[in-house]
């Protein structure tokens, strides 16, 4: 990367920790809006134009697949819209962000993200290499000696040689890999849960159960859900429309093949079919909930829990009912 560039990056580091670039927030009626529009939306949004590997954890040959869609996207400095152009973190971010891993927009904050590499001898393809100290430009590692990045201005995205030692190697997805095994054995399989003790005095504990034994999903999990979305109200009909137990929008109930959303029986289905979805996409408890909050493509779009005051709530209000249930 040129001096030019890395001041560039230094200053985009400087205006973010001083708050001149905020994220993208929006009204908390218009993110639930969002988050239960129609499910087939939904699954545009969770897998157009996206790398996954199946059920399985996320791979560094994955990272490097979705890394290469973006070959050939100029390099604009400050910009996280592909569709204009990346600079060289927000490319990083990009690529990770479309399979559902979180990565911190600058690139000092990505030289510390995942775990420690010793040597380039040690890295794997997907790792990240960064640069420079302070760190000032960070690629996606490819094997045998070769990166691809967004090098710097008037540069687009491309593969190149490793042209110097960098100062940082991060391996992010062993640590994805760990989150996935754990919430597949904790959260997405309901082992040990085909009786209702477990629920006891929680409203419709059969249904959560028998639900939950049907999409694969944690009974508690789903439990969770409907006391936070609706206080398991089977009435309730939020100011943006949605209804019911699990709080689904109109549109989205009948991508779910639900047909009435104050059908208890039918609204906890939909919701665990909905969660389930979310769980196999995401592979990760929190970006589900987020996903079920604010939609699939928001997640995607900010590469993690979005910036919205409702659903940054909204996750941790779920888990710590979860947690209440034993879960």
């Amino acid at each position: 990367m040129s001096g030019v560039d890395g001041v560039l990056n230094r200053i985009q580091e400087l205006r973010g920790q001083l708050g001149l670039n905020p994220p993208a927030t929006a009204p908390a009626d218009a993110t639930a809006a969002a988050g239960k529009s129609s499910f087939a939306t939904a699954l545009a949004d969770a897998t157009g134009g996206t790398t996954t590997s199946g059920n399985g954890p996320v791979s560094g040959n994955d990272v490097v697949t979705s890394a290469k869609k973006y070959l050939g996207t100029p390099y604009v400095f400050g910009s996280t819209d592909p569709d204009r152009g990346l600079d060289c973190s927000a490319f990083v971010q990009r690529s990770y962000a479309d399979l559902g891993i979180q990565l911190p927009r600058l690139a000092r904050q990505q030289a510390e993200a995942g775990r420690p590499v010793a040597s380039l001898a040690d890295a794997k393809p997907g790792d990240i290499l960064a640069f420079d100290r302070p760190v000032d430009h960070v690629a996606i590692y490819l094997g045998n000696n070769k990166m691809i990045a967004a090098p710097k201005p008037g540069d687009h995205v491309k593969i190149e040689s490793v042209y110097e030692r960098p100062t940082h190697i991060r391996r992010v997805v062993d640590d994805v890999s760990a989150v996935a095994a754990q919430n597949a054995a904790a959260v997405v399989r309901p082992a040990g849960l085909s009786g209702t003790g477990s629920l006891s005095g929680v409203p419709y504990a059969d249904l959560f159960v028998q639900a939950g034994q049907k999409y694969g999903v944690s009974p508690k999990l789903l439990a969770a859900v409907a006391k936070v979305e609706s206080g398991y109200n089977p009435n309730a009909v939020s100011k943006v429309g949605a209804q019911g137990l699990m709080q689904l929008m109109p549109s989205t109930a009948r991508g779910l093949g639900v047909r009435d959303s104050f059908d208890p029986e039918q609204a906890i289905n939909g919701g665990a079919k909905l969660l389930a979805h979310n769980l196999r996409e995401f592979k990760s408890l929190p970006l589900a909930l987020a996903a079920y909050n604010a939609g699939g493509g928001a997640v995607h779009k900010y590469g993690g829990i979005p910036p919205f005051a409702e659903t940054q709530a909204y996750v941790p209000k779920v888990r710590k009912a979860l947690a209440a249930l034993g879960g």
